[in-house]
């Protein structure tokens, strides 16, 4: 089977980029609902609609759910790249059908996803609001929980590009988690399942991206929501869209998470025995925080009267500006940047720094400067 293929025929065209509201999406869930599959099931805080949408005849139901942080809409791009997979009509999609149930909230958080928010429009975080349930959206989540009963929750995020696999240098572009279920990190039979299921999605993905997946990291917070769904015995999966090298608009990652939702659901419609596939999953190496968005090495600076060479690095903000995500980079380090990572490396050799200011680097400055005469920066990138 060819999973780039089976991405690109069944890519959603309608939407793209990070910024994917309540607006964006409607339209797709009205064309989908053929069959009385979608449902209004409540509320935000600020009155949108939540989705419930359901399709499948299968005896296993799969629970999958995305943007519970507003600002997080790669999961989202690829959700329905599925969904478009499943209306297809091919073999693959009636085979899905009727081995499985599926129960989406396509957007949980549109209060969220209007104003490019992790948190809700109460500035609460969803996902540490699953004890105390103080929110709607919450609440919502909950209640489709307790009544869908599923075998398997997929819980889908972005994460930020700061993240790279261990230290290898590499950024992690996919990372999963079979959330713990217990403080003692144990691991039960519930918990197993989620941990076979994604050895298998990153076996399929090492093929396209090696050295690229990490493993998110699993202590236990029972207030985040798939900690409750472990501890209530569902085997919960953890997904997490990360950075592929210049693919800032998360264009690239969509597919890989399109093919490690096709290769999991493949796995589960064909697995009929007990596996254990535990030292699999914990070969996956661990995310770590290593990345910046630039790092510019060996620059000479005049600091007091003297100068010296200094490392610094910037990351982008996403700022939200007149209805488009603009990508702005600042000054975040400088100095101590061993066992860092740039997304972005620039060998200044030797090059002095000027800004017109006070010429050296200064944190949460905008990032633009010149490197000697011949080199200079407008956000963060050479100008050419």
């Amino acid at each position: 089977m060819n999973l780039e293929q089976l991405f690109l025929d069944n890519k959603e065209k309608t939407i793209e980029g990070r910024y994917l509201t309540l607006e964006s999406i409607e339209p797709i869930l009205q064309r989908l609902n053929t069959n009385n599959q979608l449902s209004v099931i409540g509320q935000s805080v600020q009155g949108r609609p939540v989705y419930k949408y359901i399709i499948g005849e299968g005896k296993t139901k799969i629970y999958l759910w995305s943007q519970m942080h507003g600002n997080e809409s790669t999961t989202t791009k690829a959700l329905f790249d599925f969904l478009n997979l499943l209306h297809g009509g091919s073999e693959l999609a009636k085979m899905f059908l009727a081995k499985f149930t599926f129960c989406c909230l396509p957007m949980l958080n549109p209060d969220g996803a209007t104003l490019y928010t992790r948190a809700n429009a109460n500035e609460v975080d969803l996902n540490r609001d699953s004890q105390n349930l103080t929110q709607p959206e919450s609440k919502l989540l909950r209640a489709v929980f307790e009544e869908f009963k599923p075998d398997y929750c997929y819980n889908l995020h972005d994460q930020r590009t700061i993240f790279g696999v261990a230290d290898t240098g590499k950024p992690a572009t996919v990372s999963f988690l079979s959330p713990s279920y217990n403080e003692e990190r144990e691991i039960n039979g519930s918990r197993l399942k989620a941990i076979n299921v994604i050895a298998e999605m990153n076996s399929v993905l090492q093929e396209f991206i090696p050295g690229q997946i990490g493993r998110f990291d699993d202590s236990f917070n029972i207030n985040c929501i798939g900690d409750t769904f472990q501890y209530l015995g569902v085997p919960t999966i953890l997904f997490e869209a990360g950075h592929f090298p210049g693919d800032y608009q998360r264009e690239i990652t969509r597919k890989y998470i399109f093919i490690a939702l096709v290769s999991s659901f493949r796995m589960l419609s064909e697995n009929d025995i007990e596996v254990n596939r535990i030292q699999e999953y914990l070969n996956i190496p661990q995310n770590k925080v290593v990345f910046y968005d630039f790092i510019y090495k060996k620059v000479k600076i005049n600091y007091d009267g003297n100068e010296k060479l200094t490392n610094f690095a910037a990351q982008y903000k996403e700022e939200l500006i007149d209805g488009k995500i603009n990508f702005n980079a600042y000054i975040a380090k400088i100095d101590k940047l061993e066992g860092f990572f740039g997304h972005e490396v620039f060998d200044a050799q030797g090059a002095i720094y000027e800004d017109g200011e006070e010429d050296f680097p200064k944190l949460d400055q905008k990032a633009n400067f010149s490197l000697g005469k011949n080199h200079k920066f407008v956000n963060g990138l050479i100008k050419k």
